[in-house]
């Protein structure tokens, strides 16, 4: 039988299998892989939760916004609100409608509310964005971290070679599918990050947006 023949039927043979793969690997290679499995995990946890408070914010806001230019007062409207709302336009409204009862006079009522709004808008951003650069991060870093695995990968086939002084596919494929496999896991968690974090990024711009209008609003108003 030729080497080539004789190569084929031991890659025929050889197991690929992501199991196999992983257990093959070395040290290094395994830990690029866990820490990528990991990344990829919470990536998507966090995905799935900032779909659910992007749809519940967006959808209690308009509620809110509803009721509020339906209402006869703000005032009225401040008194049916619930201070412990999880819902960030209720909070905004609160803390300006408390400042502007708290607040003595008509001097400087429009330049302080704002003030205290604009600070209320902050928090509530900060709510909202938490974690978000958790997925600019795994966007960035997890190819490199792959394309790292894969060149620890590769270096390791090449000491194969030296090592056994055969240099047939046998040899060297399973070797190098563990450094690709690497790579692809680096892939898998970075692209639905980066796509992730670009449309949670454009929510949160048009949410913060629609908080700033309603405190030109209420400045208007009072």
């Amino acid at each position: 039988m030729d080497p080539v023949t004789t190569a084929a039927t031991s890659l025929g043979t050889t197991d690929f299998s992501i199991l196999t793969l992983f257990m093959r690997a070395d040290f290094v290679v395994k830990s690029v892989i866990i820490m990528l499995i990991a990344a990829s995990i919470f990536s998507w946890a966090l995905i799935f939760d900032k779909i659910k408070i992007f749809r519940k914010i967006f959808r209690s806001t308009e509620i809110f916004e509803d009721q509020f230019w339906s209402s006869k007062s703000a005032l009225d409207f401040y008194k049916r609100t619930d201070k412990d709302s999880d819902d960030p336009m209720t909070n905004v409204f609160r803390a300006g409608m408390e400042c502007v009862q708290d607040h003595k006079g008509k001097n400087q009522l429009v330049e302080r509310t704002k003030r205290v709004m604009d600070v209320a808008i902050d928090k509530e951003v900060e709510k909202y964005e938490k974690n978000l650069t958790f997925l600019a991060t795994v966007g960035s870093v997890a190819p490199f971290i792959g394309l790292f695995g894969t060149v620890w990968g590769i270096m390791n086939s090449f000491q194969s070679i030296a090592i056994s002084r055969n240099t047939s596919l046998a040899i060297v494929a399973p070797g190098i599918a563990e450094a690709l496999f690497a790579t692809a896991l680096g892939l898998l968690a970075a692209i639905p990050a980066v796509v992730a974090y670009n449309k949670f990024t454009s929510s949160s711009r048009k949410y913060t947006q629609k908080l700033e209008n309603f405190t030109q609003s209420f400045l208007t108003i009072i």
